[in-house]
Parts: structure tokens; C-alpha cells; sequence
């Protein structure tokens, strides 16, 4: 008899009540046509002020298999993304958007090659950017080529969080503790053998993106923050050549005094290098600001997310109700 495995899928969900129920329908088609699997949907509401926990409850009585996270506030799609691996049980493990960019329908061929072929990781993504504002495409293309140059892992330009991943490399994943999270270069970090499905982009099946463009510059911040010392590296080349520039200056200075004598002169081009020269500056004591910053939260040690309610703690309530 050939053993079942199980499948976790995690749904991060902020503000979803639009998109909740064609995902969730379109979810279900896929799983029922799965063989030997069997599945839990842990939906990890990220502390939405709509109707997506009341939702989440409902679609819960419908089903044990479909379990609910709540948190106390808005924490983060990455903090959503971690608590869900930390209470996914399954041999193999994905996390999907609600908003259906991620598809579905790519699940069933994901888990016939992870268990067919020789692959730890199957991950997904985007060979174009349609439907997304020309600039935010540019810059994220961008993004990728800044970043791969200046760490020492790579980066899949167009990779989704939509990734179907052996036990092991969830284990690996959640055993990096840090508060500052980047979860696209943690897939890289731990690395394992992995195989690219590529697939065209799509569009929100409905409601709004949560991603502002102040939200994904910060994001893309943490990620070079996160995975490059190359920045620190960066205001080290800055101030050594404003030093050789000072000293070039001091011997032109000197050599015309010299020659021409000291005439009191250039006030306005004075000031405008002062100025320059602070804002050179302040950029870089910016950039070691950030580190710091980073060093200061994890040395706080606060919960990356606090769980307000989840189906799990009811059950485990009752649990023990019943051997009193």
C-alpha cells in the first residue's frame, strides 16, 4: 500500500475577502484531482481589517483541512510566510498568494516532478511583467541585477514565493532564526537542487495589490541589507576617494599660493562643496545606519508575529478539556 503524502499549502492573506473565495474554489478543483496526497490549506490571516478571518473561520467548519492563523496586527507577508512553516506539518510544502497570480493549476506538475525527479525544490516564475506599471518592471529587473552583483547568492529574477519544497527544506529554512527577514535570498541562502517552472504573469483576480512602491523600495532594502556587506564596502570607497581628492586639493592649493599668491576668492564653489561634502556624508553614515538598525531589532529578540487565534490553539484547548 503506497503511504499518502501530505501537502501544506500556506495562504498568506491581508484584506482578501475579495479574492478568498475564487481562490479557494480554484484550489479545491486542483486538490480533489490529486492521487495518494493527501492536503492541509493553513491560511495565515496577517491581521486584515476586513472579513477575511470570518471567512477563514467559515471555510474551516467546512473542512478540517482547512486551518486559520490570525494574527494580532499586521506583522508582514513575511512573518505570515513563517508562521505557516512553522505550523505546516506536510512531507511537502508550498506557499501560494490568494490573489491566484500564483496558478494553481502548476501544483499537480510541481509534486510529479519533486516526487519523480531528482529535485528538493520546485519553484516558480514570472517570464514576463504584463499588467504591471512599465516603471515598477523596470525597477524590478533592476533590483535583481544590483543585487546579484553585490551578493554572493543568486537571485532569480521573476522567482515567486509560489515554491513547492521538500520537509528538509523547510526544516533548513526555519532553522534561520533572524528577525529581519528575507525570504527570496533564504530560498537562495539554503540553496538544495531545484527546478524553474516558468509561466506567464497574470493579474489579480480581484481586490488591490498591498504592495505600494514605498513598501517594495524597503522591501528591496532588506534584501540588500539582508544579503550584501557590499554597501558597508561601498562608504569605505566613497570616503577613501573624497581623502585623495582632499589631498590633490591641498596640493593644487599649495602650488598656487606658490605661484600666484592667496587672493580671497571662489565663496559661492566654497559653500556648494561643503554642502556636497556633508551630503556625501550623511549618505554614508545612512548606509552603516541601516546596518545597526538591523543589528538593534535582532538583538531585541521580539516575536517576529504574535498569533491572536488559530483553530490549532482551539483544538489543542479542547484536547486537553477532554482528558481532564
Amino acid at each position: 500500500m503506497i503511504k499518502k503524502k501530505l501537502l501544506s499549502i500556506i495562504v498568506p492573506c491581508y484584506n482578501e475577502e475579495q479574492s478568498l473565495p475564487y481562490f479557494y474554489k480554484e484550489i479545491n478543483k486542483v486538490l480533489k484531482s490529486l492521487k495518494n496526497i493527501k492536503y492541509e490549506l493553513i491560511f495565515v490571516d496577517d491581521g486584515s481589517k476586513d472579513n477575511t478571518l470570518r471567512i477563514l473561520k467559515k471555510y474551516n467548519k467546512e473542512s478540517k483541512n482547512n486551518k486559520y492563523i490570525s494574527f494580532s496586527r499586521n506583522f508582514g507577508k513575511e512573518a505570515a510566510m513563517l508562521a505557516g512553516l512553522e505550523h505546516a506539518k506536510g512531507d511537502l510544502v508550498t506557499i501560494m498568494d490568494a490573489d491566484l497570480q500564483d496558478p494553481p493549476l502548476l501544483i499537480p506538475e510541481m509534486i510529479k516532478i519533486i516526487t519523480e525527479e531528482d529535485y528538493d525544490i520546485v519553484g516558480t516564475r514570472r517570464v514576463n511583467r504584463k499588467g504591471e506599471p512599465k516603471i515598477r518592471s523596470f525597477l524590478s529587473r533592476k533590483f535583481y541585477r544590483i543585487i546579484n552583483k553585490m551578493s554572493k547568492i543568486e537571485m532569480v529574477d521573476g522567482a515567486r514565493d509560489f515554491r513547492l519544497m521538500k520537509r528538509k527544506v523547510v526544516d533548513a529554512i526555519l532553522s534561520l532564526k533572524e528577525y529581519n527577514r528575507y525570504s527570496k535570498g533564504i530560498f537562495s541562502f539554503v540553496g538544495f537542487k531545484t527546478k524553474w517552472l516558468e509561466f506567464e504573469n497574470t493579474k489579480r483576480i480581484a481586490g488591490e495589490s498591498k504592495w505600494s512602491f514605498w513598501k517594495l523600495f524597503k522591501y528591496a532594502i532588506e534584501g540588500i541589507v539582508g544579503f550584501s556587506t557590499f554597501p558597508l564596502v561601498l562608504s569605505a570607497l566613497i570616503g577613501l576617494l573624497f581623502c585623495l581628492l582632499s589631498f590633490i586639493m591641498i596640493l593644487i592649493i599649495i602650488i598656487k599660493t606658490i605661484i600666484f599668491g592667496d587672493p580671497v576668492s571662489g565663496w559661492p564653489s566654497t559653500i556648494c562643496i561643503i554642502f556636497f561634502i556633508g551630503g556625501i556624508q550623511l549618505f554614508v553614515m545612512g548606509i552603516i545606519g541601516e546596518y545597526l538598525a538591523k543589528i538593534y531589532l535582532e538583538t531585541k529578540n521580539r516575536p517576529i508575529y504574535i498569533i491572536s487565534e488559530s483553530n490549532n490553539l482551539i483544538e489543542e484547548k479542547e484536547e486537553n478539556n477532554e482528558k481532564k
